[in-house]
């Protein structure tokens, strides 16, 4: 590299170059006598298309080095402006979604729908699905987008398995596109569902969140009706199963973990104790559903 980066260094220049030569011993002779063994130019230039040929390739190297320079600036440069816009991005849409704008969101990731990037990808996933529970949204049109939103969750747990978002938007997904595949795909994925759902939680223990969704699989299958179970079990030799009590652990576990954080947690802590016939603690977290301020369409349904 020494080499490419001085050429010139090659140049014998006056007696500069000559200087860096060993000569043999008696060379340099002494005052008045002649000079036996002379350095004549042929041996300072050797052959002189040689050189030339080596000058040359000299400062291609040199010249190639410079460009791979320019080059590896401008990918890093470039590298670093695709990573700031992806941040200015998410910023964008973590607004749009806390301000309920569901929409515009929409509108916004599907601009980047191409993207690599895993977070970008599961709230993509995330506005997918939220559009398609949108009371405007036409069967026809809230089919296409479940499906849709299982893609983009599927490549964002490709592009990183520890994104414990991936993970619990992996399986919310999953499970939306069991109510058009017909029961033997619903109960083939709850086990599909339930790892995911630990996967998020063993990653991110303190999202309530994911612990909440962990809550609504027991309950799913704690209340499961006769005729499926019996379905399940001709199906699957060990057909998922949960109780209540396992419910009514996670949506505790839940509230713990972020008090207040979900209207949904707190209907379903009322409806879990009724269905263990304590009405009295079902009463305090159904009235706390009530009272929960509405912010969005599922609150007030809720």
């Amino acid at each position: 590299m020494a080499l490419a980066a001085r050429p010139w260094s090659l140049l014998p220049v006056g007696c500069s170059a000559a200087r860096g030569l060993r000569l043999p011993a008696g060379a340099a002779g002494s005052r008045g006598q002649r000079v036996p063994w002379r350095l004549g130019a042929s041996e300072v230039m050797g052959n002189s298309g040689t050189f030339k040929r080596s000058l040359l390739f000299s400062a291609l190297s040199y010249l190639g080095f410079e460009t791979y320079q320019v080059i590896s600036q401008a990918v890093l440069v470039h590298a670093a402006a695709k990573v700031f816009k992806i941040e200015e991005v998410l910023e964008q849409a973590d607004y749009l979604y806390e301000s309920g704008e569901t929409e515009k969101l929409y509108q916004l990731l599907t601009q980047y729908k191409e993207s690599e990037d895993a977070e970008l990808l599961w709230r993509l996933a995330r506005a997918s699905r939220d559009v398609a529970q949108l009371r405007g949204t036409s069967e026809e049109e809230k089919k296409f987008l479940v499906y849709e939103a299982l893609e983009y969750a599927k490549r964002a747990l490709e592009k990183n398995e520890s994104s414990f978002a991936a993970h619990k938007w992996y399986a919310i997904c999953i499970s939306d596109v069991g109510d058009y595949e017909g029961i033997k795909a619903k109960i083939a994925n709850a086990y599909i569902i339930k790892e995911h759902f630990e996967k998020a939680i063993e990653l991110n223990p303190k999202d309530a969140t994911s612990i909440h969704l962990m809550g609504i699989w027991c309950y799913t299958f704690a209340e499961m009706p006769w005729y499926q179970r019996r379905i399940a079990k001709v199906l699957f030799a060990t057909p998922p199963s949960s109780t209540y009590e396992e419910a009514l652990g996670y949506f505790h576990r839940a509230e713990q973990v972020d008090p207040n954080f979900y209207s949904k947690n707190l209907l379903l802590l009322g409806k879990t104790y009724l269905k263990l016939h304590n009405k009295k603690l079902a009463a305090f977290w159904l009235t706390k559903a009530k009272d929960y301020p509405a912010h969005t369409e599922e609150d007030k349904q809720h």
